[in-house]
């Protein structure tokens, strides 16, 4: 019963840490990528949806993202939604096909690219920690319903607590390196 909640617990941390390095990887570090637009979402009749499932999303070249819609009525939204989104991009249209360059990074874009990352990472650190607080809470609960002795709850809740240790390291070392990543010219 405990080593269940344990092994519930460690695999919400490491699919939190799952999602975060997926999140990083969509902060563009000055080359283009299809899966930059991934997380732009566009009302499509009543309904956000991402981007990918409305148009084709292409490379162009190495600095440039096309995006041609499925629908051709849906090519200002798209526009929109991608200027409205917080990435910092300027599309344009030609004809049919949406141009998304990718502008140089400056250097108080790198800041405001670091601080959408600290903001993603400390999202990873409190989804961590909520997997946490859920765990010690179904210990407690345990404990009070007497399903298990003070000494195996505290057992468990020190182990959940070196797991919780040991994947918002792993959230840090991920940051910094982005970090450096975002820093480097």
């Amino acid at each position: 019963m405990i080593n269940d909640i344990q092994k519930h617990a460690e695999d919400k941390m490491h699919k939190s840490v799952d999602v975060l390095r997926d999140n990083l990887a969509k902060v563009r570090t000055g080359r283009a990528h299809a899966g930059l637009l991934d997380q732009v979402d566009v009302e499509y009749y009543g309904s956000p949806v991402p981007v990918s499932q409305i148009a084709n999303v292409t490379l162009i070249d190495a600095r440039t993202i096309g995006v041609k819609p499925y629908e051709s009525n849906m090519a200002s939204a798209i526009e929109k939604a991608i200027r409205d989104s917080n990435l910092g991009l300027n599309p344009a249209s030609m004809g049919d096909l949406i141009r998304v360059p990718m502008p140089m990074l400056t250097e108080e874009r790198r800041k405001d690219l670091i601080k959408v990352v600290r903001g993603e990472a400390e999202d990873g650190r409190v989804a961590v920690r909520n997997v946490r607080r859920d765990a010690n809470n179904e210990f407690k609960k345990m404990l009070k319903d007497k399903e298990i002795t003070e000494d195996e709850a505290r057992r468990g809740e020190e182990s959940i607590q070196k797991a919780t240790d040991k994947y918002i390291a792993e959230i840090d070392k991920m940051l910094a390196k982005k970090e450096e990543d975002l820093l480097a010219i």
